[in-house]
């Protein structure tokens, strides 16, 4: 059993979650939104709703907004805010909110984790710019602390890929000099997360990206919980899949990874358009939102649409 997340240490938040709760709220299975657009390319807030509802009835309890997943690359920034206040309006205290900055200067990253903690968020996932390799160690410790100042900090590890040696330097660093930094997304996997587990595990909250096999396979090194793509959709395979590592029945988890979670992503990884199109198509099968994306990213034709089904069919969800 891991220790609480330490205490944030700041009189400006007023309606803070305790450590013990924000720590209980980022595990087990977590919620990616994806958000869903109409065939015109407006923000369908209605879907965007119904999805918040469906997480929670599903037993997820953090909503997780992402710059990839949520598509903050084809929002504005108004319309990310507008996101992040509407996601927090629907959870309604009843998971813990995660926000997500959009790769800003350090400037507007605090000016948004005060905005987000303002509209109800209890995290700010921050995934500072490095153009160029711009940044260093030390102006990456300056940019977390500066958000963490407004609002607990979620780091997110696709920003170390140019160096995983720079990115366990900084993720110590925090560990030991940030206490506002209080969970980290992994994307990287393999050797890098494992090491990056180690290092924090018993010190923050730990959520693998992508599949229940990433998660799976940093069970052992003290990860807290993963990001689901089944939870809205098919949440009897997320539940079943929990229930199993909750139980410490290995055998039944990797069972239903292999059931369910491999054939799955081996096709929409595949897709043409790549998998947030097939996500956003499997939406649309099971009638929690439409296939749609703003151009130029691709949405699945009718031809994909049919093949999609009968993945499904073949799952035997439909």
């Amino acid at each position: 059993m891991r220790s609480q997340i330490r205490a944030y240490g700041t009189s400006r938040v007023d309606c803070m979650r305790s450590p013990q709760e924000l720590s209980s709220l980022l595990s087990g299975p977590v919620m990616s939104v994806h958000t869903p657009f109409t065939k015109d390319g407006e923000i369908d807030y209605v879907s965007l709703r119904g999805l918040v509802d469906c997480g929670i009835s599903a037993g997820s309890t953090t909503m997780l907004l992402t710059y990839g997943d949520s598509l903050f690359s084809l929002l504005t920034d108004d319309e990310v805010a507008e996101v992040t206040r509407v996601v927090a309006e629907q959870t309604a205290g009843r998971a813990a909110v995660v926000a997500a900055d959009r790769i800003w200067w350090t400037g507007k990253t605090v000016e948004f984790g005060r905005y987000a903690r303002e509209v109800g968020a209890d995290v700010l996932m921050v995934l500072p710019p490095d153009w160029a390799s711009s940044c260093t160690a030390d102006t990456f410790v300056a940019h977390y602390s500066a958000a963490a100042a407004e609002i607990p900090v979620m780091v997110v590890t696709n920003v170390f890929s140019r160096s995983h040696e720079l990115g366990l330097e900084v993720l110590r660093r925090l560990r030991d000099e940030v206490p506002g930094v209080v969970a980290i997304k992994d994307d990287l996997v393999g050797v890098f997360a494992r090491k990056m587990a180690l290092l924090l595990h018993g010190h923050w909250a730990i959520i693998s990206g992508g599949q229940k096999q990433n998660h799976f396979d940093l069970i052992h090194y003290g990860c807290d919980g993963y990001l689901s793509t089944f939870v809205t959709f098919a949440p009897q395979v997320t539940q079943a899949y929990w229930q199993a590592v909750q139980d410490e029945d290995l055998s039944a988890a990797a069972r239903i990874i292999v059931e369910y979670d491999m054939p799955y992503f081996n096709y929409v990884l595949n897709v043409v358009g790549g998998f947030d199109a097939a996500v956003h198509g499997t939406y649309e099968l099971f009638g929690l939102a439409q296939r749609w994306r703003r151009p130029p990213y691709h949405s699945l034709t009718d031809e994909q649409m049919e093949a999609l089904s009968q993945l499904f069919v073949e799952l035997k969800f439909r």
